[in-house]
């Protein structure tokens, strides 16, 4: 039997192999007897399918609740690939005009998916079924989104999260702790007869607002905004993503929420409370946030109108 060649480009990998593993202190031999005995690798076992699938535990035996569990699952999902975009984009230095770019069209294309996914929520469900379920999920809400606060925090300074009508009473250059306590989202889950932080918002609190307020101090100088300003400025197709991620992130996809909620919460007479007790009647309408990440990539006109052509049904025409 003759003695078998190996291929001059497999000799050459062994070579790259062996000083990887001796630059280590390893013995190249003992991970190709690893390799040797180890099984092949399948699909469903790399995407770990069979959990995947399991991870889906209804409160009730009502179908429909199947399909609200999957599809905030998928949502975080698509959260998890645009949060990885934006860590590459905010601690890469340089990154690069081009690969900045691609990084931003990226996560455009992840919101893009995710608003037109919303119909999902809006037709996929039934609302008798949904309004039978819901109680079984109290205090749980959509609310509790931590990556999506992630998102707000790598987009842009803290400042510009605040809620609106406690900017003025802020210096934008308040400690990160004392913004925090302003932050927009707040107003969203107090409870509307006495304005007190509901179950839903204190347990938000308890779990994440440590990691927020670190997360803010670690990208206060290298967000997204911050990026724009120190490398891009006047780039016009930075300028053209910027605005796009502005708009999916501010008005197109708290937009889909209200019209989720409106059609599900909204009926006559009664105006419906949501599952985790959210002020969601002025919390989603983004009219009423005016969070605008790059507020000065917009003139003045355009913020001053920042998603009033969006009126929802039950908006009062003097709001």
């Amino acid at each position: 039997m003759s003695e078998k060649k190996f291929d001059e480009n497999i000799l050459n990998q062994l070579t790259k192999l062996e000083e990887k593993y001796g630059a280590m202190g390893q013995d190249l031999s003992s991970y190709l007897d690893g390799l040797l005995y180890s099984d092949y690798l399948t699909y469903w076992d790399y995407i770990h399918l069979d959990t995947l699938l399991s991870l889906q535990s209804p409160r009730t035996a009502i179908p429909d609740e199947k399909i609200f569990i999957l599809y905030h699952q998928v949502t975080e999902l698509y959260f998890r690939m645009i949060l990885n975009e934006m860590e590459q984009a905010v601690f890469t230095d340089p990154i690069g005009e081009a690969t900045f770019v691609k990084r931003l069209k990226r996560i455009n294309r992840y919101l893009d998916h995710l608003i037109d996914s919303f119909d999902v929520m809006t037709d996929g469900m039934d609302q008798d079924q949904f309004l039978a379920f819901r109680m079984a999920l109290l205090p749980a809400s959509g609310f509790q989104s931590a990556q999506y606060r992630m998102l707000e925090i790598y987009s842009t300074n803290f400042f510009n999260l605040v809620n609106k009508d406690k900017r003025e009473e802020l210096d934008k250059d308040s400690d990160l702790s004392i913004l925090y306590e302003s932050l927009y989202w707040k107003a969203g889950a107090t409870e509307l007869a006495t304005g007190n932080k509901t179950l839903t918002l204190k347990q938000f609190e308890a779990k994440y607002s440590k990691a927020f307020i670190e997360l803010a101090e670690k990208v206060k100088d290298c967000n997204l905004l911050k990026k724009y300003h120190q490398h891009y400025q006047g780039n016009e197709e930075i300028i053209v993503e910027l605005k796009k991620l502005d708009q999916k992130a501010n008005v197109d996809w708290p937009l889909q929420h209200l019209k989720s909620a409106t059609r599900y919460l909204q009926r006559d007479p009664e105006v419906i409370k949501a599952s985790g007790g959210t002020n969601w009647q002025k919390y989603l309408p983004p009219r009423r946030q005016r969070i605008i990440f790059y507020p000065e990539l917009w003139t003045i006109e355009e913020m001053e109108e920042w998603g009033k052509k969006f009126k929802n049904a039950f908006a009062s025409p003097h709001a």
